[in-house]
C-alpha cells in the first residue's frame, strides 16, 4: 500500500518528505493546542518538571530531531524505516521550531512579542517545504533542457547571480525573501533593488552619510510595516494563540 501510495500519488523519493512536512504540521497543532490549555488552566496537561527543572518540549524535540535525522539518513528512501525516520524527523522539528525564539534569545519568550518569531519560521519553513514537494526547486534545475543542463558555464554563472542577489537582499535586512529567492529564482532581484532595512547590514555600511537615503529607507520601512505587520500579527495570533492573556500564567507552558 506505501509503495502504491508512493508510486501513484506523489513523485518517486518524496514519500518521506510528504509525511515528515505532515508530522511537522500536526505536531505544532498539537502542541500549540496543548500549551494554550495549559496557560488557561484547562484540561488534564501540565507543565513537566523534573527536581524542580522546567522541562521545555524543545528538549524531547531535540532528541527526536537527531534520531530521526540519523536514521533517515542511514535508510533506504523507499522503505518503511525511512517513513518511520520522516514521522520522527517531522516530530522532532516541530517540537524544536515551536521553541525558536526561546533558543534565538536564550530566555522564556514563549508568549511575548519576540516568540512570535517561532510562528514565523515553524508557517516559513512548512511554506518552503511544501514548494519543494509541489516541484519548485532552487534555480529551476528541474526545468532545464538537456543542452542547457550540458552548458555548465550558463548553469554556473546563473547559480552565481542568483547568490549574489540573495546575498544583498540578506544584508539589506530582509530575511523572508532570500530565504523565498532560494526556491524561485531571482526573486531576489526585488530585495537586491530596492532600499534596504533600517539597522541592517547595508544601511549601516552605505547610508551612513547619505541623509536622504536614510529616511527614505525609514519611510519606506513604515509603511510596508504598517501595511503588512497588523496582517502578519492576527495570522500569529490565529496560529499561535498570543491573544489569550491569562493573569498569574507568565511561565511557559511545555
Amino acid at each position: 500500500m506505501g509503495h502504491w501510495f508512493s508510486r501513484n500519488i506523489v513523485e518517486p523519493g518524496k514519500l518521506p518528505m510528504l509525511l515528515a512536512l505532515t508530522s511537522f504540521i500536526v505536531t505544532f497543532l498539537v502542541t500549540r493546542t496543548i500549551v494554550r490549555l495549559i496557560r488557561a488552566g484547562k484540561g488534564p496537561f501540565g507543565n513537566v518538571s523534573s527536581g524542580g527543572l522546567h522541562i521545555h518540549h524543545v528538549v524531547p524535540g531535540v532528541v527526536l530531531t537527531v534520531i530521526g535525522g540519523f536514521g533517515a539518513v542511514g535508510s533506504d528512501r523507499h522503505g518503511i524505516g525511512a517513513a518511520v525516520f520522516a514521522v520522527v524527523f517531522g516530530v522532532g522539528a516541530g517540537l524544536v521550531l515551536d521553541e525558536f525564539a526561546l533558543i534565538l534569545h536564550l530566555d522564556d519568550v514563549y508568549w511575548s512579542d519576540e516568540g512570535r518569531k517561532s510562528v514565523e519560521v515553524v508557517v516559513l519553513t512548512a511554506a518552503l517545504v511544501g514548494l519543494t514537494l509541489s516541484g519548485f526547486s532552487p534555480l529551476g534545475v528541474d526545468d532545464m533542457t538537456a543542452d542547457e543542463r550540458q552548458d555548465r558555464f550558463t548553469f554556473i554563472l546563473t547559480l552565481a547571480l542568483n547568490f549574489l542577489l540573495i546575498l544583498i537582499t540578506l544584508v539589506k535586512g530582509k530575511f523572508r525573501m532570500a530565504v523565498i529567492g532560494t526556491l524561485i529564482p531571482f526573486v531576489a532581484i526585488v530585495g537586491a533593488a530596492r532600499l534596504a532595512r533600517p539597522g541592517s547590514w547595508w544601511a549601516r555600511r552605505f547610508y551612513g552619510r547619505r541623509h536622504r537615503a536614510r529616511a527614505r529607507s525609514r519611510i519606506r520601512t513604515y509603511r510596508h510595516d504598517k501595511r503588512w505587520t497588523r496582517v502578519r500579527r492576527r495570522a500569529q495570533d490565529l496560529i499561535g494563540g498570543f491573544q489569550e492573556r491569562v493573569p498569574g500564567r507568565g511561565s511557559t507552558p511545555s
